[in-house]
């Protein structure tokens, strides 16, 4: 392994696992989907057969990146549970009781978590046989007793050969927002749910408007067949259950030396057991099984084919370049092959090495590959094990990158080298980044033609400007929502 990741020389199976992860972020613009399209794709949401009937569990995206006002910190960020209709009560939307969501972080380049952070959520449900309101009056404030249904988690720190350490033994989630009348100040309340970390760092579990941003009408023959179906934010409206921790870079780095080893790898993932149902009842048993997991966006959910998209959610990242049956779907990117028959714009031959290195190795001198500049591999890293480097699908970031005074959504494509791939920002455009990249642009070289994308380049609601940045819930039916 150590020769093939120093070298142009890379195995064939790395090489179509490469165009496996980075068709999987094109897809999202060409992909042909099945009933409820409007509500049914994004960046991974109900991505897999099994995880589609199991939403609680569903990891729909993962952020990393520094923290703009506190650039010695890192904020990790991931979402669960998709298409959230603000109006859906009378139980809303809690996080599942006893299952593992965890955020993962990889250091030394071997596909496996140096660092697990890790909540476990319980539910404390007051209404008894009183009520079937979530909350019987206002909410101002998490202890108000009108607020009738409470969750708690712990959160943990998992280091491999070590024993956990429990760093929050009952923290308080923001709940669901039932309504601007109910919860008339929703930011006070995930106020209120921030909790201050020992050793420094913060870290809240809240509801949130979904930072994720496209218009879905991609699948009309890529946006019409002419690009005239452009510039409608699909998910506008909806909402996510969030995760959001901050953390200083030496708590991540390997040896706790973010200047020695700069880069990490990032991916969510979420375990759960098997249930014993009863009348009326169910009991979670056995052991736990890792039933979804993400880094970069949109690769499962359009990409791998549906026999196998159950398997990759349980796969660790350290087994994807041994999945023969996957990648052999991609050694030929399909979607250029689309872009060319309806656009005309030729599509760059394969084998494309140049995406294995943007999202399997991370980009860096060492992997051999056509870049050859430094950028956000592992490799990079100095007290790593080159030898025991795999390629693996994470989402990478070199925390050494400084943190851009204002972001440029197409990140590395337009000189903004603390953007996407090099980690993911809130306000990273990823499917307009992953249109261009497969169609063989490069920093400063869009092509011409695609470089309005979908017309959607922003959120439909502001990000905050300090931790946890994203924006608070919607109120308002979707179909009100614009």
């Amino acid at each position: 392994m150590k020769s093939q990741f120093r070298t142009v020389r890379v195995s064939s199976t790395a090489r179509t696992a490469a165009v496996l992860t980075v068709l999987g972020l094109a897809l999202a613009g060409t992909a042909v989907t099945g009933p409820g399209a409007g509500v049914g794709s994004a960046s991974s949401h109900r991505e897999a057969p099994l995880i589609s009937g199991d939403p609680q569990t569903d990891n729909t995206d993962v952020y990393a990146f520094t923290s703009p006002d506190k650039p010695d910190t890192v904020t990790l960020i991931a979402n669960w549970l998709p298409f959230q209709e603000p109006n859906g009560g009378p139980n809303f939307y809690p996080f599942a009781d006893g299952a593992h969501y965890d955020i993962n972080i990889d250091s030394r380049g071997t596909g496996r978590p140096d660092l697990t952070y890790r909540w476990t959520f319980r539910t404390e449900d007051q209404r008894g046989t009183d009520t079937f309101l979530y909350n019987t009056g206002v909410v101002n404030n998490l202890t108000d007793p009108t607020l009738k249904v409470r969750q708690y988690y712990t959160l943990q720190e998992l280091r491999p050969d070590c024993d956990p350490v429990t760093l929050i033994e009952r923290g308080v989630v923001a709940p669901s927002r039932t309504g601007a009348a109910s919860m008339p100040d929703y930011g006070r309340l995930r106020d209120q749910a921030t909790v201050q970390l020992p050793g420094g760092g913060q870290t809240v579990a809240t509801q949130a408007a979904d930072p994720f941003f496209l218009d879905l009408r991609v699948f009309d023959l890529l946006y019409g067949g002419n690009l005239k179906e452009t510039g409608q934010n699909t998910l506008a409206g909806y909402n996510v259950n969030s995760v959001a921790i901050q953390l200083p870079k030496s708590r991540l780095a390997l040896g706790g030396d973010a200047t020695r080893n700069p880069v990490i790898g990032v991916w969510s993932s979420t375990e759960k057991q098997s249930m014993k149902l009863t009348p009326g009842g169910r009991q979670p048993e056995g052991p736990f099984v890792q039933v979804s997991r993400l880094g970069n966006p949109l690769v499962n959910e359009a990409v791998v084919p549906a026999g196998l998209k159950d398997a990759f959610n349980a796969l660790p990242p350290s087994e994807d370049h041994n999945q023969p049956a996957v990648v052999a779907k991609v050694l030929d990117p399909e979607v250029p092959k689309l872009v060319e028959a309806i656009y005309g714009i030729k599509a760059p031959a394969a084998p494309r090495t140049d995406l294995q290195e943007i999202f399997l190795t991370g980009i860096a001198k060492a992997t051999g590959g056509p870049y050859q500049v430094d950028l956000n591999s592992q490799l990079l890293n100095q007290d790593i094990d080159p030898g025991a480097f795999v390629p693996a699908e994470e989402l990478r970031l070199n925390m050494s990158t400084p943190s851009t005074p204002v972001p440029d959504r197409l990140g590395v494509l337009n000189g903004d080298f603390q953007g996407f791939p090099n980690g993911r920002r809130l306000s990273d455009d990823v499917i307009d980044i992953a249109l261009q990249v497969l169609e063989g642009a490069t920093p400063g070289k869009l092509i011409a033609p695609l470089a309005a994308g979908d017309g959607v380049n922003a959120a439909d609601r502001p990000f905050g400007t300090s931790f946890p940045y994203l924006a608070v819930p919607y109120a308002k039916a979707v179909n009100q929502a614009n």
